[in-house]
């Protein structure tokens, strides 16, 4: 495949990727807001383990970064 279509190609498919993930990410942050206002307690517990993931997952990435 030419270099130059493959690049338009990839271009275009980050772009699909990025609308999808901040459809997603508000979906996301409006069924936090649900679940925080029915409740609270509960949320932030999950939270919790959400973000120690998040974070388990950031260091992975690092690592490719890193080298």
């Amino acid at each position: 495949m030419h270099k130059k279509k493959l690049k338009k190609k990839t271009k275009y498919l980050f772009k699909q990727i990025e609308n999808t993930r901040k459809i997603n990410n508000s979906n996301w942050m409006n069924l936090l807001r649900i679940a925080y206002e029915s409740n609270p307690e509960k949320t932030v517990k999950i939270l919790k383990k959400i973000l120690k993931k998040d974070e388990a997952l950031i260091k992975l990435a690092k690592n490719l970064t890193s080298k």
